[in-house]
């Protein structure tokens, strides 16, 4: 995968780095690092693959097309796409669809269409990024938060032996709501607390 998108402040790996441990889910690089004293220390980070979140935009003319959707009654609203997991060690918590992005992927954009299609069973035509984020800084890893809109069609999830996923759809104040309990941390991201309506996440600038 390449990263289409890096932010300026991304602290990331420098490409002179070795890779000293292979990891089912985390490499280990290190590099000789020159000091403010001009001596060297040897620094390390970690590489992790990159996640991707969707938050999926649906109208009531879209929800209508829609089989097998749990949370799902006659609306006049537009609604967005969030998931209601459990994985291993995992108990029942809530996000949005999304995951990793894998070395086959062409980019981070790729993964995310990807993602949603296995964990949603939603292909979408319009897609925009509104944040990304590293949560840390010694973690060469970044978090891209896409809004997706323009229905083209539903198929079946598919799933990782892994993962229990029911899809929900809700309103921003329902997204609010759920969002104050404990297994719903992962639904709150950067500009969730400035939204009333779905409108105001359609209005929310793309990242250039």
């Amino acid at each position: 995968m390449r990263r289409k998108y890096i932010p300026e402040w991304a602290k990331l790996i420098p490409e002179e780095a070795e890779k000293v441990f292979s990891g089912v889910l985390y490499d280990v690089y290190q590099w000789p690092q020159e000091m403010f004293d001009g001596s060297t220390a040897t620094f390390e980070m970690l590489r992790r693959p990159d996640t991707v979140k969707v938050i999926a935009v649906l109208t009531p003319e879209e929800q209508a097309q829609l089989k097998d959707v749990v949370n799902l009654t006659t609306s006049t609203e537009d609604k967005i796409v969030i998931t209601k997991q459990k994985q291993p060690r995992k108990d029942w918590f809530y996000d949005y669809p999304g995951g990793r992005v894998d070395d086959e992927d062409a980019d981070e954009l790729t993964g995310a269409k990807r993602e949603l299609l296995e964990e949603a069973g939603l292909e979408l035509a319009n897609w925009k990024l509104i944040d990304v984020k590293q949560p840390f800084d010694k973690i060469d890893w970044l978090v891209y938060t896409f809004v997706a809109s323009g229905l083209v069609r539903q198929a079946p999830q598919s799933l990782d032996g892994g993962e229990l996923i029911e899809v929900e759809l809700a309103t921003i104040p329902e997204v609010h709501k759920i969002a104050e309990n404990r297994n719903a941390q992962f639904l709150r991201f950067k500009n969730l607390g400035q939204l009333e309506s779905v409108e105001d996440l359609r209005n929310l600038p793309e990242l250039q």
